[in-house]
């Protein structure tokens, strides 16, 4: 486990190694005892077995040591619990929705929304080239925040059950359809911080990574001012008359985005050359027919 660079997440590093290391020592305690008493009071030894049946030293001391050990960790875990359940008062609210397989990011009050899909190249995924340190964990839209800021984030999901993961800002949510669940973050530094969906969604689970990049408010500014230029153009556009040309270059990053994982050209192939197969005609004549139409 890595302290990562938020507050809360050295909160929960902390919190971690010293659950850790109490439970290290107990280990040590208990399992020394163990051993020193089998070694040393061996029947070899002429050791005689104790006959007493109750003392009440010994569970007055087998009681309060567990008992004040459990406090001890109770008093910086509840601490920890609180604060990381406290989204309020919060500068900015971003709506996080997973999909089948990708997020969507809304900025509630700044009007900028995008889909942030998997960018890893076809040719490094089927092992056409090396793999890059990145290796599914690179976006074609990052999630961007500012720094110094109480960013909230509001998890939910539209198909099935996702979980949104960035271990290095300690934000682990699950995003459940028809439920609202809220995190937040307040990132010290500019950066870029990698995540994956933390809860299986189906066949593409392993390939809906999460990128959040981390701005100085300058430059935070200015791409918000950027994505909502954007967005006014997108609303021009949708009363545009479109060419057939335009709207096929147009729609290519609309396939791209949401159509390739399932209809690239070699699962075209694959569907044809398989419809011509000995294996298809072993199938009962109604699942023969397989339709390759987008």
């Amino acid at each position: 486990m890595t302290p990562g660079v938020t507050e809360v997440s050295q909160q929960v590093y902390d919190l971690h190694m010293i659950i850790f290391w109490i439970c290290v020592i107990i280990g040590v305690v208990v399992f020394g005892i163990m051993f020193w008493s089998i070694i040393a009071h061996r029947k070899s030894l002429g050791a005689k077995p104790a006959t007493f049946h109750e003392s009440t030293t010994v569970e007055i001391i087998w009681t309060a040591i567990p008992f004040a050990i459990l406090i001890g960790m109770a008093i910086p875990a509840t601490s920890a619990l609180i604060n990381i359940y406290d989204p309020s008062e919060s500068d900015l609210d971003i709506k996080v929705t997973g999909y089948q397989w990708k997020w969507h990011y809304d900025y509630i009050e700044e009007g900028v929304g995008f889909f942030s899909n998997l960018s890893t190249p076809t040719d490094e995924i089927y092992n056409r080239r090396d793999k890059n340190e990145n290796y599914l964990l690179e976006v074609d839209e990052p999630l961007v925040v500012p720094i110094n800021k109480k960013v909230r984030f509001l998890v939910t999901a539209n198909d099935v059950i996702h979980s949104w993961w960035v271990p290095e800002i300690a934000v682990k949510k699950d995003a459940i359809p028809g439920f609202v669940n809220e995190a937040w973050t307040i990132i010290p530094e500019p950066g870029i911080y990698r995540g994956q969906c933390a809860e299986l969604c189906g066949k593409d689970h392993g390939f809906m990574p999460i990128v959040v990049e981390a701005k100085t408010q300058e430059d935070y500014d200015a791409w918000i001012a950027q994505r909502q230029e954007a967005a006014a153009k997108e609303r021009e556009l949708r009363d545009k008359v479109w060419t057939l040309e335009g709207l096929m270059a147009r729609g290519e990053k609309v396939y791209a985005t949401n159509c390739a994982a399932c209809h690239t050209l070699m699962v075209l192939v694959f569907l044809l050359l398989f419809r011509r197969s000995r294996a298809a005609q072993l199938l009962p004549v109604r699942y023969r027919t397989i339709s390759i139409s987008c």
